[in-house]
């Protein structure tokens, strides 16, 4: 079983006293309906389980239906029951209709758990906020660790950073040209084509799969959205640049980090550096094979400075952490994480030829650091830096 503590977690939220939605929310693939169901096959109340995807076109009333199965089922089995709505982001207006259900059996006392599954953190949250506030529990499902590769598939530190955490490519790695196929066509054209393409409005698709396309690149690499709009070829703007690339973040594929500044407004006017959540995403669009990119040093040290960086960022969702980088002049340091007032300096030893000399004395003196850390050659190797718990570095 993958994600003990997560499951865990989840288990015993049955028993207490209060009810709350159970919203599992993430990237495409990382296993939230096999969550789902070792929760459904733990509990003993009787669990429905429904997807809101195509082929069939889900509506509102549709929700109402499985709903009034699940009280049936409710009044049938000891007085309680479980609804597992899968992909629930694909109806429209989906989180009005279970905010006034949900407050139905609240007033009538009727015990029907909820446990809601959507694909995009990011679209799934906006139903979330307009609408349920005070009334569901949101548990990220990011993507897996080289810790739990490791304990699934017998990952080794070298298949982890090239195949990167999707559970499902695990047993293609052998096939290179089945694994890549499986990335390419099953996580990045579904998430692009149907959790942001068909679900929010996108002026240009071309340029947003474009950008994807160009922040996979150079992750781990600063870049202004004017340079980025000069490589694109194309007449958008940077405000849209932004907007796509919080689109991309929030399906759980590639960010910007921002700059560390020590104040907001300084912080949101600065150049992002990009950074794939999953390396995987690097690999399968590079046409450089896994030894092959072993071998090139420039290449792995890329892969592997943003493998602790998609591991610092997953990680940290949730937890009040927040991840950044810094530079001035010639200086940088990789990541910069934060919470309230203690601040976390790291800096990786990969490899890979660096835009900038390192900066974290220059950044010290700026700042008040709490702790330093090296990540790779004469620092925390990457193997034990990759199983740590970043709240642990505080």
């Amino acid at each position: 079983m993958f994600k003990r503590s997560i499951f865990a977690d989840i288990i015993k939220r049955f028993d207490e006293p209060r009810r709350f939605i159970q919203v599992l929310h993430g990237p495409r693939q990382v296993g939230k309906t096999t969550l789902a169901s070792q929760v459904k096959e733990a509990i003993k109340i009787s669990c429905r389980y429904v997807v809101a995807d195509e082929p069939d076109l889900k509506s509102r009333s549709w929700i109402d239906e499985e709903w009034e199965a699940a009280r049936f089922m409710a009044g049938k089995n000891s007085g309680k029951s479980l609804l597992i709505i899968d992909e629930v982001q694909k109806i429209e207006g989906w989180s009005e209709t279970v905010k006034r259900l949900w407050d139905e059996d609240t007033a009538a006392k009727r015990n029907v758990y909820v446990m809601l599954l959507g694909s995009s953190q990011l679209l799934v949250g906006k139903g979330l906020g307009e609408s349920l506030a005070g009334r569901y529990e949101a548990i990220n499902i990011t993507h897996w660790s080289f810790g739990e590769m490791q304990q699934a598939f017998q990952f080794g530190l070298e298949e982890y950073i090239y195949f990167g955490g999707y559970p499902g490519g695990a047993g293609l790695i052998k096939d290179g040209s089945r694994w890549v196929s499986y990335i390419i066509n099953s996580l990045v054209e579904s998430t692009v084509s149907k959790d942001i393409l068909q679900m929010t409005r996108v002026d240009k698709p071309a340029l947003l799969k474009r950008l994807f396309q160009l922040g996979c690149v150079y992750s781990g690499q600063i870049l202004s959205f004017q340079k980025i709009l000069g490589q694109l070829q194309d007449a958008g703007n940077t405000t849209t640049l932004a907007h796509y690339l919080d689109l991309l973040s929030g399906a759980g594929m590639l960010c910007g980090l921002q700059k560390y500044a020590g104040q907001k407004v300084r912080q949101k006017g600065s150049s992002p550096k990009f950074q794939v959540l999953n390396t995987a995403l690097i690999s399968a669009q590079s046409s450089v094979d896994f030894s092959t990119a072993k071998a090139d040093r420039e290449m792995w040290g890329r892969l592997s400075e943003s493998c602790i960086g998609a591991h610092l960022v997953n990680k940290t969702k949730g937890t009040g952490i927040e991840v950044f980088y810094w530079s001035a002049a010639d200086r940088e340091v990789d990541f910069v994480l934060t919470r309230k007032d203690k601040i976390i300096a790291i800096e990786v030893k990969s490899g890979a030829k660096k835009q900038k000399l390192p900066g974290m004395e220059l950044f010290s003196k700026e700042f008040k650091v709490n702790r330093k850390y090296l990540a790779g050659t004469g620092g925390i190797s990457f193997d034990e830096f990759l199983k740590t718990n970043p709240e642990d570095l505080f």
